[in-house]
């Protein structure tokens, strides 16, 4: 299943009900996509600050079992095993490995508009693999696109191109070894680069400390 959603954020310090400061590190949050087929974008830059690189977390804060530990740094093509959650009802462990990190062109994203001037856009390659065998059907994984000082680039941008489609998992994704591709689309402005990918969906230590892949 391919989700539709398109969004692109980008914006001046202007607009303060979208940030919270100008000229610092950057990491944001997307607004949420309109559903259904039709796509759309709207705007802003990401601002609160957050560490360079992920710490090694405290024994406590590690979830129980064969997971790789908040705080991990991976390089590119490495596979973590992590605690899931999707929804209210739906939870497991899976496997997530981030395959390639590739550049596109300023004109992939041609269907975001003028909103995308001075926009690069990278496609963050991803493997997803049932390991507990639950069922997480229809589920599907967020991964945050990172720049060379591990840091947030200051675009937010969600949704798909014609080179990136962001897909959920199937509805027989509901046994162990079960696994699907997807791509997540990330994006940097022109000049800038982004080299990794951080996982933090895997319970609150992962928010603190998330796993991060790096080429």
């Amino acid at each position: 299943m391919t989700h539709v959603r398109t969004t692109l954020l980008t914006a001046a310090c202007a607009s303060a009900l979208l940030l919270s400061a100008c000229g610092g590190d950057t990491d944001g949050t997307p607004v949420s996509a309109p559903t259904g087929g039709a796509t759309t974008g709207s705007a802003t830059e990401e601002t609160t600050s957050s560490s360079a690189a992920p710490t090694s977390a405290s024994a406590k804060d590690v979830p129980a079992g064969d997971v790789t530990a908040p705080g991990t740094e991976l390089a590119v093509g490495d596979r973590a095993v992590v605690p899931f959650k999707y929804g209210t009802d739906k939870n497991g462990t899976i496997a997530v490995t981030v395959t390639a990190i590739e550049q596109g062109d300023n004109a992939d994203l041609a269907k975001f508009g003028d909103k995308a001037k001075g926009i690069t856009p990278f496609y963050i390659r991803v493997s997803v693999e049932n390991v507990g065998g639950t069922d997480l059907s229809y589920s599907s994984v967020s991964l945050r696109g990172l720049g060379a000082d591990g840091k947030g680039t200051g675009v937010i941008i969600s949704g798909d191109t014609d080179k990136c489609e962001s897909e959920t998992a199937a509805r027989d994704f509901t046994t162990a070894g079960a696994k699907y591709e997807t791509c997540v689309l990330s994006a940097a402005r022109e000049g800038s680069a982004v080299t990794g990918a951080s996982f933090d969906k895997g319970g609150d230590a992962y928010v603190d400390d998330p796993i991060v892949w790096k080429n």
